[in-house]
């Protein structure tokens, strides 16, 4: 009788894939987790107990069937279970690695709310998909027939790619318009290295080149092109241009030297790793080398910035908070990440104001207590009257999230409809806007959200695009 592969959770502990040193791993940009070897990826996939109803996969926003394709990694299957893996993920290596699974998958994994430790999921599922690029498995996109309707998407990051991947395997025309020089939006120059080191997402930028996808890159809508224009060169437009303006604080000596947007600080740092020129990061203005560096802010963002600093060499890095480490929005994996690498939180604090005059020396730091909840259920932050104090610094990076640009005026678009929060209004299935074939996908409609949610966006977009021109034509053979 055949060993039964699954239910090792018992007799097996949760391991994760080998973690270098952190005085190894603050050295360079390089990604910190190795990968599984095919035995352990099948022990650890093994591990999975089979729930019949899995909490697993009704959080992840894609729905990705976790328990099925970690049973065929079990039983070595892997090749089958990268393709089911791939059946309902555009990406899944991207979000093997950058997904914040603690508050995902493996957050809700019944094993992990039973004692046993969670399914190490997003390990096995960037183990599948970097197996099936080694080993050939990832074919090339061939659509089976060449379709005449031609879709226009605005912005290169993982919504506008998911939506371009799927209406090109089905064969339609797929044009491209991106501000930058490179394709990928955050996951090129906003996540660092060390999350997802950039060949992952070149390599698939060049497979949807190859599938005959067009790219125009360096080309701000608005400016460069008008958004009437790609409205009338296609049939379809797809707006996935995400959240780029930062919010800002509203204190005294804010406009100082040596206070930066994270954006700005991280684009410097990502671009170096190309291999770039950064004026910018040679003369020190985007660069931690040799400073006192504070990062305000609690997000993942803000983690990303304070360990991007450790490895440019700061003299300290610290990162303020205005609640307690368990309320931080931030995945509590990276937050561990950055304290064994060096990072110093300062929880429950704020910023009153920055001294120093011309150029920042000091963050004026207030102390706070959590109070009574708020609508959302949070304690709310409370000010401790006569704890202030100032904290030195050379460099502070404000990493308080992002806000929607505004689209109506930047593209004269009156009739492009949004919220009060100046987000992108569209069908919550569809995706389509007000206006008729212009759909609307990831942190746009959403607000700043997770990559995850930007590729479900983007491949629901392009089933809606497909399904209508399916009716479509059933109405015109008619």
């Amino acid at each position: 009788m055949a060993k039964q592969p699954m239910l090792k959770f018992v007799t097996v502990d949760k391991e994760m894939p080998e973690k270098r040193p952190p005085n190894l791993r603050r050295e360079d940009f390089g990604e910190i987790y190795g990968e599984y070897a095919r035995d352990k990826a099948s022990e650890q996939a093994g591990r999975c107990s089979q729930c019949g109803v899995p909490y697993c996969q009704s959080h992840c926003p894609l729905h990705n069937n976790i328990p099925d394709w970690l049973k065929l990694t079990a039983e070595g299957r892997l090749q089958e279970a990268y393709e089911l893996s791939q059946a309902t993920n555009t990406f899944p290596e991207i979000c093997g690695r950058i997904c914040p699974q603690d508050r995902l998958c493996e957050g809700n994994c019944v094993i992990e709310q039973s004692g046993h430790g969670t399914v190490t999921i997003g390990s096995v599922e960037k183990y599948l998909t970097d197996t099936a690029w080694d080993e050939g498995w990832v074919k090339p996109i061939a659509p089976s027939v060449e379709r005449p309707e031609s879709v226009g998407i605005i912005g290169a990051g993982p919504g506008g790619l998911a939506a371009a991947d799927m209406l090109r395997r089905a064969g339609l025309q797929v044009t491209v318009y991106d501000r930058y020089d490179r394709a990928g939006g955050l996951m090129t120059y906003g996540i660092p290295g060390f999350k997802l080191e950039k060949d992952v997402v070149m390599r698939r930028i060049a497979q949807l080149e190859a599938a005959g996808i067009e790219f125009v890159q360096n080309c701000d809508v608005g400016s460069s092109i008008s958004f009437d224009a790609i409205r009338g060169k296609h049939d379809f437009v797809v707006i996935a241009t995400g959240v780029y303006k930062s919010r800002d604080l509203n204190a005294p000596g804010v406009g100082a030297a040596g206070i930066v947007r994270a954006i700005d600080y991280l684009t410097a740092s990502n671009r170096k790793s190309f291999g770039d020129e950064v004026p910018e990061f040679e003369s020190g203005e985007l660069n931690a080398k040799g400073k006192r560096v504070v990062v305000i802010g609690g997000g993942d963002t803000a983690m990303d910035c304070v360990r991007t600093a450790i490895r440019q060499d700061a003299v300290s890095v610290k990162c303020l908070y205005r609640r307690d480490k368990a309320n931080m929005p931030g995945s509590q994996r990276e937050v561990a990440n950055a304290e064994e690498e060096g990072v110093d939180f300062v929880w429950l604090s704020t910023p009153k104001g920055f001294a120093g005059g011309d150029a920042v020396d000091g963050v004026m730091v207030q102390k706070m207590r959590l109070g009574q909840p708020d609508a959302t259920g949070r304690q709310s932050p409370e000010i401790i009257e006569g704890a202030d104090y100032v904290e030195g610094a050379d460099l502070v990076i404000k990493a308080l999230g992002f806000e929607p640009e505004d689209l109506p005026t930047l593209w004269g678009c009156p009739e492009l409809e949004v919220t009060r929060w100046g987000t992108i209004k569209a069908n919550f299935r569809t995706h389509e806007t007000q206006i008729p074939n212009v759909y609307a996908v990831g942190d746009i409609v959403r607000g700043a959200s997770l990559v995850v949610w930007a590729i479900r966006d983007g491949r629901e977009a392009a089933e809606a695009i497909l399904e209508k021109l399916a009716v479509s034509g059933a109405v015109a053979a008619e």
